[in-house]
This record gives structure tokens, sequence and C-alpha cells, in this order.
């Protein structure tokens, strides 16, 4: 296994590459005005019920992922379950960007920025759009990886918002309307960093406290390191702002603020998955024992991780923060309890076993 204590980084295989996320200069050209987003303007969500935003966001699943009908009803049916799950209350959110505003700051249009994203070798390897291969550059190619991540936070769609409100429960149901699952904490870990690595779960420690202790010393010399590399402000979604007044967290008085998924394209871990940092905190499973990883098949799964920077991070920073890092049992249940954790901004994205 890859010493902890060096972080080594690989090719960026990321969209319609194989390589280099070689973006043409016109692609890029809009970073040189990213100070202006420190202060957006600030947009209403695009429909005036939650309700018709997720039919729109719906659609364009289907349409753009070409998910089946079938697949398109078990997610209706999870959502139908929840007054709250959707891209923001639309009463209060305010997106600092949209979609057509994010293409053309890449140089494009919003069909033509996600074609740019669509990966031929990734797709051979993982079978569908916009996922990406999890494995070790160290001593692995693409090829031989098991397992695959989504591109971007649900509903995995390039310019599209990240959907929020989801209880953990809720995401890995969502996982599974596809055919996928939620990810354990190594395997995001190994999305961030850039390296999916054996899993170092010290389960005879017998606490997540005692785990997480264990764990972050070990990578304490990588504390430096997000899926960027050293941090820099303005490279992810990261430059949003709170709803003014927002108390807290509840749904009526704190807006889903974030940017349209893949806004950012340097935002980008060495192995191709963008967002990891920036836009929305997302869930994962965290094992306690070996019959809890998802990983390996787990339907009982274990205790709730939520971890990863949101869409304000640039200018408020609440907590540590960096790839390999594992969280404080915030707000922790059972990942499959009933009342776990949700709020304006979390989401997640699902990971799906390939062999």
């Amino acid at each position: 296994m890859k010493s902890p204590g060096k972080h080594r980084s690989s090719p960026r295989l990321t969209p319609k590459l194989g390589r280099t996320l070689s973006l043409k200069p016109a692609f890029l050209a809009g970073l040189a005005g990213l100070a202006l987003l420190a202060a957006p303007l600030p947009r209403p969500a695009f429909a005036q019920t939650l309700a018709q935003n997720n039919e729109a966001m719906f659609a364009e699943m289907q349409r753009v992922r070409g998910l089946s009908d079938a697949t398109m009803a078990r997610i209706r049916q999870i959502f139908a379950g929840s007054n709250w799950i959707g891209q923001g209350n639309p009463a209060v959110t305010r997106y600092p960007m949209t979609p057509e505003e994010a293409a053309q700051r890449q140089g494009g249009t919003v069909s033509s920025v996600r074609r740019r994203y669509r990966n031929a070798r990734f797709e051979r390897i993982c079978g569908r759009p916009y996922e990406v291969p999890l494995y070790d550059p160290a001593t692995q190619q693409p090829e031989d990886a098991t397992v695959c991540v989504q591109m971007f936070e649900y509903p995995n769609v390039p310019l599209a918002y990240p959907v929020t409100w989801v209880r953990a429960n809720e995401a890995q149901a969502l996982c599974d309307a596809e055919g996928a699952r939620i990810g354990d904490a190594h395997e995001w870990e190994g999305a961030a960093a850039g390296a999916l690595l054996a899993p170092d779960y010290q389960f005879q420690l017998g606490s997540q406290s005692a785990m997480r202790a264990w764990h972050n010393n070990r990578y304490a010399s990588q504390s430096d390191q997000y899926s960027i590399g050293t941090w820099r402000p303005g490279i992810c979604a990261t430059g949003s702002s709170k709803t003014p007044g927002c108390n807290g967290g509840s749904f009526t008085g704190c807006g889903s603020n974030t940017y349209p998924s893949g806004s950012f394209p340097q935002c980008s871990s060495p192995l191709g998955v963008f967002d990891i940092d920036g836009n929305v905190a997302e869930h994962m499973n965290l094992p306690l024992s070996e019959d809890q990883m998802a990983s390996r098949g787990s339907t009982t799964l274990g205790v709730t991780e939520m971890k990863g920077s949101w869409f304000i991070w640039d200018t408020i920073r609440a907590h540590p923060n960096w790839a390999r890092w594992r969280a404080p049992f915030w707000h922790g249940t059972r990942l499959l309890a009933r009342d776990s954790h949700r709020n304006y901004h979390l989401g997640f994205r699902c990971f799906r076993d390939i062999r």
C-alpha cells in the first residue's frame, strides 16, 4: 500500500480525455473572472415549486444519462416520500450561477459542455456516462478498477444543481434504484485524494471516535491536501453565500445556494471526480465492523459520515477538511435510520461495483 506520508499525484483522467483535462483556452477563459463570484448576484430557484423543480430534474436525468422508465419510476417513488428532497427550497434558494452562465464561462452551450464531460474510456470501463473508475495509480490502471463513482454529485448531470435535503437512508435508496450503492468512507476518500487504497478501518478499537483518531493521525502529513492538491480559493464551487438570516439550518430559512455541478472544470480530483470539494457536503457509509462495509456487499451498513467542503468554504471554514480526513460523528445515526440527518448543504453521490 502506498505510504500515507506521501501524497502522489496521478494522471488526471477526466472527461473526453484519457490523459489530462486538456480543455481548450476558451473552455477555461471564464476562470479569469473568478474573483467576481465572491459576491454573486442572487437568482431564484428555476421553478415555482419543489415538485416542479424535481420533475424538470427527472426529465433531465433521463434525457442526459439515459436512465430507463423503470429506474425513473423507482426514483420518483423515493422523492414522493419526502417533502424536502430536491435542489433546494425554491422559496429561499438563490443560485449564484445559471447552467447557461456556467456553460458560457467554459466557452460553450449547456449541451456542448455536457458532451465535453463525456469520457469514452471511462464509459467502456464503467458502462455508463459520467462515472469514474476508482483505482490506485501507483500500481493499477483505470481498467483494473472494480468500482466506479459518479463524476458529479447526484443527480450526476453536468450543469445541474446538486440534490440537497436528503437523508442518508434516502441517498442509499436512490443509489440502489440505479443499481448502485452508497460509498464507504475509504472509497470517497480515495476518490478525493486520487488513489483508492485498501480499507484501514480499525474495528478492534471499538468506537467511531477511536477509529477516527487513529485514521486522522495516520494521514496527518496529508492534512494540506484536498481533491485539487493544496487549496486555492476560486477553483471550486465555494464562493456563494448563505441566505441572509439563515437560522441554523431550517428548510424555510436556508437556501441551497449551490452552483451547477461542473461549473468549475479545474475542481477535479486526480482521478477525474468533480466537485468533491465545494458545492455540497456528502453522505457516505462508515462501517464499524467488516459486515457493515458497503464495498463488501453489506445491506445493513454502518453509521453516517458526512464531509466535504460546501458552497461558502472560501469565506467560512467551520471545521477542518482534507481529502482523507474523517469527520466527527456529527448528527450521527445508523446510516439506514429513518431520522438520519439532512440539511441545505448536504447531498451525496453513488458508487457502483463493476466486478
